[in-house]
This record gives structure tokens, sequence and C-alpha cells, in this order.
């Protein structure tokens, strides 16, 4: 058995399409061609670059180097891991059908194979810093084999999707592909913030950090004392001393495992309770797939929060906090050059 990262788009763009149809597809575009009739490496490469001609030869090598082995070497039994691009959380499938290509189908779904999703919304926190750094490789398909990642994450199924090995455990090196990949530094970086701030603002504290990222926006904020708040863990507004609007009842949660969609129809009746307009409901482990398909329908009352946007909330609203939370968070901006040309 192998263990395969496979994208679903550079945005996720394709992330509802793959759990929806238990497939996953090669979702380059233009692809119009049989891969088994490209068995040959080099006859693909020959073939994409008459397909690409527009294209550096560099990246022309790297998308090779992950269409061949998604119609050759992905077998059944094999794992699919599917890092979301929508939430903090990881979906993992089991292969159960070979690559088919379907030349009647819409670009770019004419290449697939079948699966049977196992265990979604599994939280990113749940998995080891080692992991996460194979699974933010810059690939939209990739071998992952370092660290011992087949063992250690079929133990982790096995035990709820908690990590049951050592963590500071030592590994034999591998290899995450037949080729070199690139490691996503910023989603990297974004795991080491997300672990770190999920160990030291656990429960209460986490509240106390929410509330001086929303003071920090210009909002007024009430936090209710630690213990029963009846739902209404912060409460922020707008205008003068807050006597104004947007009016925003807060709930925080830190649990390890996304959040069902009880707890989102339990915040709108806790809004129309306290007169509150508008409701924001942080998870730092995300949301189940019930929750998410409400985005649209909440959209003009209710935003969700899991660690990624309150990450990006910490980056931006940084300088505005106060010197202790500085402490307790201690972050340095680092710039870097972008030249990302694996991913489609």
């Amino acid at each position: 058995m192998s263990i395969w990262l496979v994208r679903a788009g550079s945005k996720g763009q394709y992330e509802d399409k793959f759990l929806n149809d238990k497939k996953i597809y090669l979702t380059w575009g233009e692809l119009d061609i049989d891969l088994t009739k490209y068995k040959n490496r080099e006859k693909l490469l020959s073939k994409l670059n008459e397909i690409y001609s527009s294209e550096k030869p560099n990246t022309i090598k790297n998308w090779a180097s992950q269409i061949y082995p998604f119609a050759n070497k992905i077998q059944e039994e094999d794992w699919i891991v599917l890092p979301s691009k929508r939430s903090s959380t990881i979906h993992f499938a089991k292969v159960i059908g070979s690559y088919t290509y379907d030349e009647k189908a819409v670009s770019p779904y004419k290449h697939y194979i079948e699966v049977k999703w196992f265990a979604t919304d599994i939280p990113r926190s749940n998995f080891d810093q080692d992991i996460l750094y194979s699974f933010g490789a810059f690939m939209t398909v990739c071998q992952i084999t370092r660290n011992d990642a087949e063992k250690r994450l079929k133990a982790m199924e096995k035990n709820n999707w908690k990590v049951s090995t050592a963590a500071d455990a030592v590994f034999p090196d591998g290899t995450d592909s037949d080729f070199e990949t690139t490691t996503d530094i910023e989603l990297a970086a974004r795991d080491a913030i997300s672990k770190y701030i999920l160990h030291k603002f656990k429960g209460y504290r986490m509240e106390e950090l929410i509330c001086e990222l929303l003071a920090a926006k210009g909002f007024t904020v009430y936090h209710s004392k630690q213990g029963a708040d009846g739902g209404k863990d912060l409460l922020a507004s707008g205008g003068t001393m807050g006597f104004g609007s947007p009016k925003i009842c807060v709930q925080v949660k830190t649990q390890d495992a996304p959040i069902e969609r009880s707890i989102l129809d339990q915040l709108g009746g806790v809004m129309n309770k306290v007169g509150a307009e508008y409701g924001l409901l942080v998870s730092w482990s995300g949301f189940k797939s019930s929750v998410e398909k409400e985005r649209g329908n909440q959209f003009f009352r209710i935003r969700l929060w899991d660690s990624n946007d309150v990450i990006n909330e910490l980056f931006a609203n940084y300088e505005k906090l106060s010197p202790d939370m500085q402490a307790d968070i201690p972050l340095k901006r680092i710039w870097m050059l972008n030249d990302d040309e694996s991913i489609n």
C-alpha cells in the first residue's frame, strides 16, 4: 500500500467535486489524451511538450512527474490524502478503482480514479509537524513516504486519528515522490503557529485571543466570565462605547474535532436572545461538512472562522495587540520569492 497526496486545485475549487463524486481527478486543462497509451515517461513528456508548448521546459517536466504516477502508479487499496483548502482539515480515501479516461467528460474531469472516503474533516492539528510538512508539498500529485508516514497514519486511524507514536521518535528518511518536491513553507509555518497557539490558548484563553483580535479591529468587546455564559462567549459592537453597529455574538470552540451543525443552530438562537445582528463562530479544528454547506446560506448573518482565519487575523492585526499578547505569541515577518509552478 502507498499513500498519495492529491490536491483539488490550487484554491481547493474542485474539493466538493472530489468528495461528492467519490473520485479524484487529474485537473490539468487541455489534457485530452488517454494516459494509458503513455506508459513510457519520455513518450509522455514529449506529448506534454506538444500540448503545452508555451510553458517552460522545467514546468513541463514537473507536470509530467505528477501526471505519470496518477495514471501508472496509484493502485487499488492505496490511500489518498486530500488537504482541504476551505478549512484546516484533511480528508482520507482508499482507492477502489483504476485510472480511467473519459473522453466525453468536461475538462478537467476527463481523468479520474474511483475512491472511498473513509475519514473526512480530520483536524490538521491532530498530526505531527513532520507529517504536515509532507502534506505541504507543492504538488498536485505526490507520494508520501518520509518518516514512516504509512505506518504512523495507519496507527492514527486505529487510534481515532490521534497520534499514538512518541512525538520525538526518529524515523528513517525517505522520498516523498519519484522527484524532488518543494514544500509550501508558508503552510508549514502556519501549521507550526497553529500548534503553538492551540497549546497555549486552549479553552478560555482562546476567547481572550479572539477578544484582543476583535478589539484590534476596532470593536468594543464584552467577554463573559469563565463558566456558564449562555452560549455568548463574546459580544462585540462598533460605534461610540460599543453602542453602534454591527452587533456581533461570538462563540469560541477549541475542541479536538470539527464542530457539528447543532452548534451553528445554537448560535443563531443566542443571537436572537441578545439582540445581535450578526454571529461569529470560531472553531479551531474546523467544521463538519454539514456546517460548511451553510456558509452561503448564512453569509449575511454568520461568519465561520477556523484556525486559518484566526491566523490571518493575527497576521493582519499583530501590531495592534497588547504587549502581553505579542509576548505570548512571538512572531517574525519573513519575505520570500514566490515561484510556484507545481499546482494545477
